[in-house]
């Protein structure tokens, strides 16, 4: 015998399950296998025990068996032989025992009730069905009766009968009726399980005529209806007045008043009662009661608990329902009925028998001749069953002997078995509740091997799961099975490896190198059979891009990715589904290779989406959650409780929140007296608040909505609640922003602004104006003004203060006492200009200015400050007047200075001074002349290089712009400078100043000169002016060069040079790029003055030649800088001295454009940029 693995308790339910299938079919359903193999009968299909037929349809009995060789049939009726052929109503169907009695034409079903018993039979035994009960189903009519009327009072019990005929199978029954509606059932009224109605207590409307009770046949599918019950119910008020003239006494329950009574039970009577239940089926319970008021039942189980998940209340909780119910059920059920008034109760004994049923059924034995084998037919029931055998149909007391077989009880043991032991046994346990039967057959045969797996089966398997590879074999005796993997490989065995009873070889973990052939060999003593089977492990299916959680907005677009990874062999199949459901049949759905996008999100799509990887060997799927947020649904059922004078409670139900958590509530209300139509915010509470106390004001129709907010925004706004009109009442405030301006010299203008209209708190809003002249000891002077804000009080002195206060008032009271402001009347020109004003220059741009300050009383108004009016009257040193235009500077407050900046050098000025108040400017001071001293002037404003010859240069200029002054002198600089771009020693020259043209001769032949020229005053030298220019060379030294030029080794060179020179080019563009420093640079500097000192690194410039900046030669210290801005050590005065340009003059800082901020004015510079010619012989001399 094969030896048996150990397998982990992970494999344990396939192992038993393959063993439950080894043991359940010893004889495998293989279709050529059965039709060599014999058999002994089984029955495959029978009626049910008891079979109840409709007598309208022909009576069909089945029995069906299988065996090899195909069995006969025949039949019992009630213990005897039924012979069909002697009915000519019944038949067999073609190879079946299945009989059909024909009853259709005039026959009749009760004629063949009784007893049937089916037996299938082969030359190898013989199998029985169950004793078949055939039984026709009845729907008897109502037995006629008279139905007397039910005069019943009001508040008695009552009881309507319905009394059904007795059919076959028991009818159904319900009340309706005559328009065929069921009749309303509950706590009061209530079908009882006999079928009978209840009422615990009558009132008049179960007045009726037509209670009709129906019993309906299913089997025949037909109803029977009572004859209807009539009931009259007569309440205590008309009872007195009909009972002399209609009924007497005797015709009521009894002639009592209507009063309350505690419960009693109408059904079950007494106290106790039992119940006797059979296990497996549904136990019901019930109890009804009557009572005033109506009873309420409760059922408890004494000494335990009413079953878990099997309890049912039905008929309001008036029958206790336990299904399935088993021994453990039996014990005692208390019915409780309970009203205001008492309580009954009433115990049910409940005993649980059982009919049989299997522990251990017979099973069919197949054995091979010299073999043992048993037969065990264990059963239980209450009482416990008896169990009896028997062979073929027949007693085994009484069946022909056989030495094989020995009977213990509920086992037979059969031991060194031969071909003749073949035979059906049957089982039968009964006890009085019924009985069960069973066959089981013994099969004797002697059978070589047989492999029933198809050769060269190929199984596929993922790896790292069980290979499990078939070798589905027969014999008698039970062939041993090896398996061998290779063709000339061993015999497997070990721990890899899981051998199964049926043949199966399990792999528990097929790695790769599982892949391969495998044979089976099956041997018995018959003989020996083996087979191939072919195993390939591919690699597994993987999600390597799952798809991710997603929060997505209402209206938006998601997607979900699901990228995967599978053996190349295998063809994967990618499905999405939603909630473990088909996707919604939706455009807005798109299905991509590796994704899923949902278009224009709804609500709907809310959800989990899972990506499902198909192969035909496996399946990995992964989910996702969509969660569809959007702002929140509007509140709703807006509620206004606790309703005060100042105050009232608003309350209000959420609407959804959209996914999206609601974070507060904002509440608005709307005045619809004074602002209909207008909502204003009140308040707001947070997100799990659902009421909040509002403050209100009086005289107020208020409305109040709510509004969700989270994360997403902000809900619609919910209905609006009901109106609430608060009283009226005084005001609580008065106005705000109360002035007192004057418009007029002689008025003062009262504003205020108003009161809205829910802070009028009444009708009737007015304003009490108040207003008197301080210090003085005035009396209060008021008017009452409505519908208005501001009030003019006319005839006031000029400017003095008045003391003003407005109070509101309405029809019910005034505000409290209003706070006290200042004010003045209305303001006039100031009277005087300020006195003894003197300047102070305190450069050639910056003048400072005293004044001495007007008396308060003179400016009749809000001293806003003081206005300089300063012009230019001349240059000094042009002699010639100009257009004058007028500069002003204002300073504020009472200052009695000023700084006047962005001064002309060397100019006549004239100034004045104002004061200035809220209504204007008093009048100007006696103007004051004063001059500014020179200063350094502008650049020359051209320099001309001309006539250019073998050493001679011609220089021509204009004087400068802006002399600042007279001028002293010019100085010219130049310095010539070589092929390499450095530069030679510089050379100086005065120039008088009345010169404006210059011949520079003994100048070296075809060479470039830089030059330097600016102007000069006795306070120093102004901004210079940078030009150059080239002498030309003689003709003899042109002709040699040409002549060099005209050399196939001179162009070769120049070629060469240009080439380096390309790439040095490159590599400085590459260099400056970098931010790095370069030869070409050094020499550009060299353009630049030698006595300018180089600039370093971290000032963050770089001066380029051709600068503006680079044109001047200057030494450290040379002169003053060139912004001509004011130091500290020049001037004792703050910024704060230097006024407000009223026209627009200045700078935020104080600085005047153009002048004191010291801009240099550049004007294009003429002549030649650079002389040189573009020639091969000057491209040479540039390298000499």
């Amino acid at each position: 015998m094969m030896t048996k693995k150990t397998i982990s308790a992970s494999r344990a339910f396939l192992i038993l399950f393959l063993c439950h299938m080894i043991t359940a079919l010893e004889v495998p359903l293989d279709s050529i296998l059965l039709k060599e193999l014999s058999q002994p009968p089984t029955i495959t299909q029978q009626s049910p025990k008891d079979y109840i037929v409709d007598p309208r349809e022909n009576i069909v009995i089945q029995c069906e068996a299988k065996g090899k060789p195909p069995p006969s049939f025949s039949w019992t009726r009630n213990g005897t032989h039924f012979d069909i052929d002697k009915d000519a109503r019944v038949t067999v169907k073609p190879n079946s025992g299945t009989l059909v009695i024909n009853i259709m034409n005039g026959g009749k079903a009760e004629a063949y009730e009784g007893i049937y018993q089916c037996t299938a039979r082969n030359e190898r035994g013989a199998a029985i069905s169950n004793n078949i009960v055939i039984r026709s189903s009845r729907s008897p009519l109502w037995t006629k009766e008279k139905v007397e009327p039910k005069h019943v009072r009001e508040g008695d019990p009552l009881v309507l009968h319905c009394s059904p005929p007795v059919g076959l199978p028991p009818p159904i029954i319900f009340w309706m009726d005559n328009s065929f509606q069921r009749l309303p059932q509950n706590e009061r009224v209530s079908q009882g399980l006999n079928g009978d109605l209840y009422f615990s207590n009558v009132k008049p409307e179960d007045t009726r005529e037509d209670y009709i009770c129906y019993a309906r046949f299913n089997h025949t599918q037909t109803i029977q209806q009572k004859q209807p019950i009539s009931v009259k119910v007569f309440s205590m008020d008309s009872l007195n007045e009909t009972i002399s003239a209609n009924l007497s006494d005797t015709d009521f329950y009894g002639a009592k008043p209507l009063t309350e009574r505690r419960p009693t039970l109408l059904t079950p009577m007494g106290s106790t009662s039992n119940k006797v239940e059979l296990r497996g089926n549904v136990l019901l319970l019930e109890c009804i009661a009557e009572g005033l008021p109506t009873p309420v039942i409760r059922w408890i189980k004494e000494g335990g608990e009413l079953p878990v998940n099997r309890t049912f209340f039905e008929n309001f909780k008036k029958t206790l329902k336990i299904i399935e119910v088993s021994e453990a059920d039996s014990g005692k059920y208390k019915c409780v009925a309970r009203n205001p008034l008492g309580s009954t109760h009433h115990t049910i004994t409940v005993t649980v028998k059982a009919a049989p049923y299997w522990i251990t059924a017979p099973r069919n034995l197949v054995l091979s001749p010299g073999e043992d084998g048993t037969l065990i037919c264990r059963a239980n029931g209450n009482p416990k069953p008896n169990i009896s055998w028997l062979t073929n149909g027949v007693p085994i007391a009484i069946a022909p002997e056989d030495p094989s077989r020995k009977v213990d009880g509920d086992t037979i043991i059969f031991s060194d078995v031969q071909e003749r032991s073949s035979a059906v046994y049957q089982c039968n346990a009964s006890n009085e509740y019924g009985y069960l039967l069973a066959n089981a057959f013994v099969n004797v045969l002697a059978e070589p091997p047989r492999i029933l797996t198809p050769a060269n089966k190929l199984y596929q398997v993922i790896a790292n799961n069980p290979a499990l590879l078939d070798c589905a074999f027969f014999g008698s005796p039970v062939p041993e099975i090896e398996w061998f993997k290779g063709v000339k490989g061993s015999i497997l065995r070990g721990d890899l490896y899981v051998f199964h009873d049926n043949g199966t070889l399990e792999i528990p973990v097929a790695q790769k190198d599982s892949t391969g052939t495998y044979t089976c060999v099956a041997r018995n003593k018959l003989g020996k059979v083996q087979n191939e089977v072919h195993l390939e492990v591919k690699d597994p299916t993987m999600i390597i891009k799952q798809p991710e959680y997603k929060i997505i907005q209402r209206g938006g677009q998601v997607s979900f990715e699901c990228t995967i990874k599978h053996d190349p062999t295998l063809i994967p199949t990618i499905t999405w589904v939603k909630d473990n459901g088909e996707l919604p049949d939706d455009e807005r759905f798109i299905i991509h290779k590796d994704s899923l996008a949902i278009m224009n999100v709804t609500d709907k799509d809310d959800g989990t989406y899972t990506c499902v990887a198909n192969t035909t060997l496996d399946s990995v799927s992964a989910s996702a959650v969509l969660t569809v947020v959007d702002r929140p649904n509007p509140p709703f059922d807006l509620e206004l409780t606790d309703q005060l004078e100042r105050s009232i409670q608003l309350s209000w139900i959420p609407g959804y929140d959209n996914n999206s958590p609601i974070t507060n509530f904002v509440i608005e209300y709307e005045d619809g007296m004074h602002e209909p139509g207008i909502w204003h915010y009140q308040t707001e509470v947070h997100g799990t608040q659902t009421t909040v106390q509002l403050k209100l004001s009086p005289y107020v129709n208020y409305s109040f909505r709510v509004i969700a907010v989270n994360e997403i925004g902000r809900s619609q706004p919910s209905e609006a609640s009901e109106q609430y009109l608060t009283k009226a009442a005084k005001p609580d405030e008065n106005p705000s922003g109360v002035q007192g301006i004057g418009s007029e010299p002689d008025n003062l203008v009262i504003i205020w602004e108003p009161l809205k209209g829910f802070q009028s708190n009444g009708p009737g809003l007015q304003y009490k104006v108040s207003w008197r002249q301080k210090d003085v000891g005035d009396e209060w002077t008021s008017v009452i003004v409505a519908n208005v804000s501001k009030y003019i009080v006319s005839g006031t002195p000029t400017f003095v203060p008045y003391e003003i206060k407005v109070q509101a008032l309405n029809d019910l009271g005034y505000a409290p006492e209003p706070a006290e402001v200042i004010g003045h009347s209305g303001e006039d020109l100031p009277m005087v200009a300020p006195g003894n004003v003197q300047v102070h220059i305190v450069n050639s741009t910056l003048a400072k200015v005293h004044w001495d300050p007007v008396p308060l009383k003179t400016v009749r108004g809000h001293l806003q400050g003081y206005r300089i009016y300063y012009w230019k009257v001349q240059s000094l040193s042009k002699r010639r007047r100009r257009h004058v235009e007028k500069k002003i500077l204002t300073f504020s407050g009472n200052k009695t200075h000023g700084m006047l900046p962005g001064l002309e050098p060397y100019s006549s000025y004239k100034l004045n001074v104002r004061v200035v108040n809220g209504k204007g400017e008093g009048p100007a001071s006696p103007d004051k002349l004063f001059k500014t001293p020179e200063g350094v002037p502008s650049s020359p404003s051209f320099l001309k290089i001309t006539n250019p010859t073998l050493d001679s240069l011609t220089l021509e200029w204009g004087p400068p712009t802006h002399p600042n002054g007279v001028l002293i002198a010019y100085t010219l600089k130049f310095q010539p400078i070589n092929s390499t771009h450095e530069l030679g020693p510089l050379v100086e020259i005065r120039i008088p100043a009345n010169e404006t043209s210059l011949i520079l001769s003994n100048l070296n032949y075809s060479t470039r000169y830089k030059f330097y020229f600016y102007a000069q005053t006795s306070v120093g030298a102004g901004s210079q002016i940078t030009e150059e220019a080239v002498t030309i060379m003689d003709e003899a030294m042109a002709s040699r060069q040409v002549d060099i030029a005209t050399q196939g080794w001179f162009i070769g060179l120049m070629c060469a040079v240009a080439l380096l020179i390309l790439i040095l080019l490159i590599v400085c563009f590459i260099r400056r790029n970098k931010g790095g420093k370069y030869p070409v640079k050094e020499k550009e500097d060299a353009h630049a003055d030698p006595e300018i000192q180089p600039m370093k690194e971290d000032d963050g410039t770089f001066g380029e030649y051709g600068d503006a900046e680079d044109h001047k030669p200057l030494k450290k210290g040379s002169r003053t800088p060139s912004d001509r801005t004011v130091k500290k050590e020049d001037s004792d005065d703050s910024l704060v001295d230097y006024g407000e340009g009223v026209n627009g003059q200045f700078n935020e800082d104080g600085s005047f454009i153009g002048q004191y901020s010291g801009k240099k004015e550049k004007e294009p510079a003429e002549g030649n940029e650079s002389s040189e010619a573009p020639s091969p012989v000057n491209a040479m001399n540039s390298f000499v």
